[in-house]
């Protein structure tokens, strides 16, 4: 078969959200999802105490799995089916798979050397490599909030390669100067003839200006697949030229944003940090404020009153490793995180919780600590709800864009997809035993499939 005979029978469309209609043929995501499903098979999880991701009061019971949902919960005995795995949890805890709802799959693990090498072959490397760790570490979902992810999502999607459900932003959205502008000080904006960045020709960030600029940006990844847009609002940390406390985007094109999404059912949310910032994206529709951290009451009031979400991260000296050197532009992000939450909850502003780990290979093994800290603020019950039922309500908001709203995350319910972990401790009573996944987390499963068993 010669090269033209592969391309056509299927070399395309892995990165292209939803079809590809090149030399003639026309490539569904869908169907190669469908393809990739294998044939269905039973686990029984017997003796375990079932925290089903919203009520505190733990069933003593069963589960059983057929293929990637979950089949029955009881009390009383459930028969094995032919086949089927069965597990003796042993009266060990069983909880729903963890999400993270600020994720980075491309960006996580690499290096930021990786983006001056000849090709981007690292970058996806260690996408995948990193996939793998995040399932293991017991997140089963995660909402990627920067990147060209779309064809590693399919490769998870169709069991190519383990990893984590990926709700996908598509490249994340700035203006010129703006936090996603990685282009050298002298090249002109591409608005006024000048280059893309290398991470803009990567798909990782689109520049745009103007109302028609930022509109052809959202429906680009709405094309790809994206489940829902990040926009960027205010300065940050990695980014060299704008300053944290800038305001980005104006009032027409953070509407224009929000209006494209909509037309397609979806929502935007926006990077931004300070008061000003998150003001401008609440008026003009935002649904989500990731970060938040110089967020002040009013700013915070205004989230519940839109009935938005505060995406919010754990920056703190607790989450980092011993002897980390934090860079001066991050040094006022750090340590507010805090003070921000208890004023959500004294409002009742949606909370939901998220890392933003960027090019730090290092830092990845703290997601599970960047979680735990919660516990400080949280009562024990809304800890745990945080990153399972209470995360899922947020990733519900891309409506007829869920790539998985065939059945619920976050919840352990007759009918949800089988997502869950079987710990030997309850983060109930010692929040920590989340971060001790190497050992404690003896049993992880995450549509069915098994990816890590140690009572075997």
């Amino acid at each position: 078969m010669d090269r033209r005979s592969i391309l056509k029978l299927g070399g395309l469309g892995l990165g292209l959200g939803l079809s590809s209609t090149a030399f003639g043929h026309t490539i569904k995501i869908g169907d190669m999802i469908a393809k990739g499903k294998k044939e269905e098979n039973y686990i029984l999880i017997n003796n375990a105490k079932i925290f089903d991701g919203v009520n505190e009061k733990l069933l003593v019971g069963n589960l059983l799995v057929k293929g990637g949902k979950i089949a029955k919960i009881s009390t009383s005995k459930i028969d094995a089916p032919k086949g089927a795995k069965i597990i003796d949890a042993g009266g060990k805890f069983l909880m729903p798979g963890l999400s993270d709802a600020h994720w980075h799959v491309m960006f996580a693990a690499a290096p930021i050397s990786a983006a001056n090498l000849p090709d981007p072959g690292l970058f996806y490397a260690d996408a995948v490599a990193e996939a793998r760790r995040t399932v293991l570490r017991g997140f089963t979902t995660v909402r990627d909030m920067a990147g060209s992810v779309f064809g590693i999502k399919v490769a998870i999607d169709t069991k190519a390669v383990p990893g984590p459900r990926i709700f996908p932003s598509g490249a994340f959205i700035s203006q010129t100067s703006g936090h996603g502008d990685f282009s050298p000080s002298y090249e002109k904006s591409p608005t006024l003839g000048g280059e893309r960045s290398h991470l803009e020709n990567l798909g990782e960030f689109t520049v745009a200006n103007g109302v028609p600029e930022v509109l052809a940006a959202v429906r680009d990844n709405l094309k790809k697949g994206a489940s829902q847009i990040k926009i960027g609002v205010s300065g940050g940390a990695i980014s060299d030229f704008d300053p944290l406390d800038s305001t980005q985007f104006n009032d027409d094109e953070i509407k224009a944003a929000v209006g494209a999404a909509a037309d397609w059912g979806t929502y935007v949310c926006s990077h931004v940090y300070h008061p000003r910032g998150i003001k401008r994206a609440l008026k003009n529709g935002v649904k989500s404020i990731e970060h938040g951290q110089l967020a002040d009451e009013e700013a915070v009031k205004l989230i519940a009153k839109h009935d938005a979400w505060l995406s919010i991260q754990a920056f703190s000296s607790k989450t980092l490793p011993k002897g980390t050197v934090i860079p001066d532009k991050s040094k006022p992000l750090y340590e507010k995180w805090e003070q921000v939450v208890r004023w959500a909850l004294r409002d009742k502003a949606k909370i939901a919780y998220g890392t933003d780990i960027l090019f730090s290979p290092e830092f990845t093994p703290y997601q599970n600590k960047m979680l735990a800290v919660f516990a400080d603020v949280l009562s024990p019950i809304d800890f745990l709800r945080l990153a399972t039922s209470n995360n899922a309500k947020l990733l519900e908001l891309s409506g007829p864009r869920n790539p998985y709203k065939e059945a619920k995350l976050g919840v352990l319910n007759e009918g949800a997809w089988a997502d869950m972990i079987l710990i030997d401790g309850n983060p109930l009573k010692d929040p920590n035993v989340i971060t001790e996944y190497e050992d404690k987390f003896v049993v992880i499963i995450k549509d069915g499939d098994i990816y890590k068993n140690i009572l075997a």
